[in-house]
């Protein structure tokens, strides 16, 4: 069960790492890419480098969202699903270069990687969710929403768009970068076919199945995407047909996916209501105890 609770972490840091670049309005399919280059970098500090492994992650983080940056320029000119097959295409190049650098094996995969652990990768996990919430109640996630919804608004207003797309989209691959290098680290061996189309493919099944309008339905569909499988193994080679069909019905139902921007303020509200009658109670013991004062 830590296993899968490791892998559910690790998807959930992929799937947020995602959700910011929707935030500004933006298909990305190389997420696999920037987890490629995190595993690897970080893969290369810890075992050629005696690295410890937090640094190594951080290094790790730093080159994809490097590349982020460096991919970010051109690609942004686009938008839409031109973007989607912008970065579509990096990760198929990429996936080629990495099959044929000999220093970090080639297309027999790198070896050797370890230290992820289920306390790193939840710890981690609890950073990115705090940093997706402030950054939500920040002026930079107003900027990125303001985006996301009308740019000619947005720069009317004095947003520089590019400027926003080109920062979530930097931000974007640094964690999913992390994520990257955690992965490499538990399973101790990594080779280029892992980052492919597929694996940028699952990350935005997460955030589209948990809804995209909200950093809580990225993480719950990672959650809950990852952990399935494991819970309808019984049903042996039909798990995979159920697993798709699932998908299929609850897009379907709720295309918005599992929590949408009003189902979170809902959650919170009812929470805000429980509270609400313990204050007045309070008060009215206050004021109950000056009457009897008096």
């Amino acid at each position: 069960m830590d296993t899968m609770l490791i892998f559910a972490g690790i998807n959930i840091i992929l799937a947020l790492s995602l959700y910011i670049t929707l935030s500004t309005g933006q298909i990305s399919l190389g997420h696999g890419a920037f987890m490629a280059i995190g595993a690897y970098v970080a893969g290369i500090f810890t075992t050629k480098m005696v690295y410890p492994l937090i640094p190594a992650l951080v290094i790790g983080g730093a080159a994809a969202a490097v590349l982020g940056l460096l991919v970010g320029f051109p690609a942004l000119r686009v938008r839409g699903i031109y973007l989607a097959i912008g970065t579509l295409g990096l990760g198929e190049v990429l996936q080629v270069v990495l099959q044929n650098v000999e220093y970090i094996g080639a297309a027999s995969g790198m070896g050797g990687m370890q230290g992820t652990t289920f306390p790193l990768v939840w710890a981690t996990v609890a950073l990115c969710l705090l940093f997706c919430h402030r950054l939500n109640k920040s002026r930079l996630g107003q900027a990125f929403k303001a985006v996301q919804q009308d740019e000619v608004a947005s720069l009317s207003m004095g947003i520089h768009n590019t400027y926003m797309k080109l920062l979530a989209f930097t931000i974007s691959a640094g964690m999913a970068g992390i994520g990257g290098g955690l992965y490499a680290h538990y399973i101790f061996f990594i080779d280029p076919h892992a980052f492919g189309f597929h694996t940028s493919l699952l990350i935005l099944f997460y955030v589209i199945f948990g809804g995209v309008e909200t950093f809580w339905g990225a993480a719950l569909g990672a959650l809950i995407l990852t952990l399935l499988p494991e819970v309808i193994r019984p049903l042996e080679e039909w798990r995979m047909v159920v697993y798709g069909l699932l998908i299929i019905v609850m897009m379907m139902i709720r295309p918005q996916g599992l929590l949408s921007a009003s189902t979170v303020a809902k959650i919170a509200s009812v929470f805000s209501e429980s509270a609400a009658p313990k204050k007045v109670a309070l008060g009215e013991l206050r004021g109950g105890n000056t009457h009897v004062n008096d």
